[in-house]
């Protein structure tokens, strides 16, 4: 046997090790459905301008990432993709969403758009609050 550390360890293996969690909290939860899900905005050259992805699962839209070029912020954008990555979690039966940041201004944005802070973290990392945010179109029975 032989132990490995930081950049020894493949990345191939850093992700083996994320999947192999990933599986076993699913195989514990039974009943996943978990499935990807994204929404890209592109400029008529094929340039990514925008876009949200993360997945699906259990009746719930979790967004990972949300991101805007930085000549485009300001514009509508990200909330333009929120609503468009929600609205496809609408249709595949979502009862509702959530999202975290690090950023206070994105917090905010998100409460404009109708998410609730459900729980933060102050001094996450020194200097950021980490902030966990949800949306309920349906409440659960």
């Amino acid at each position: 046997m032989r132990w490995c550390t930081d950049d020894e360890v493949p990345a191939a293996h850093l992700q083996a090790l994320r999947e192999g969690v990933i599986l076993h909290g699913r195989q514990q939860a039974q009943g996943s459905d978990a499935r990807d899900i994204a929404c890209v905005l592109y400029d008529g050259q094929g340039a990514l301008l925008a876009g949200a992805c993360g997945r699906t699962e259990f009746e719930r839209l979790y967004i990972d990432y949300l991101w805007v070029h930085p000549d485009h912020r300001g514009e509508g954008l990200g909330g333009d993709t929120l609503r468009r990555l929600e609205a496809q979690a609408l249709r595949r039966g979502c009862r509702d969403a959530l999202i975290e940041t690090l950023l206070d201004d994105a917090a905010a944005i998100y409460e404009h758009l109708g998410y609730a802070c459900i729980a933060h973290i102050h001094d996450f990392v020194p200097g950021f609050t980490r902030y966990i945010l949800m949306k309920v179109w349906r409440p659960r029975d």
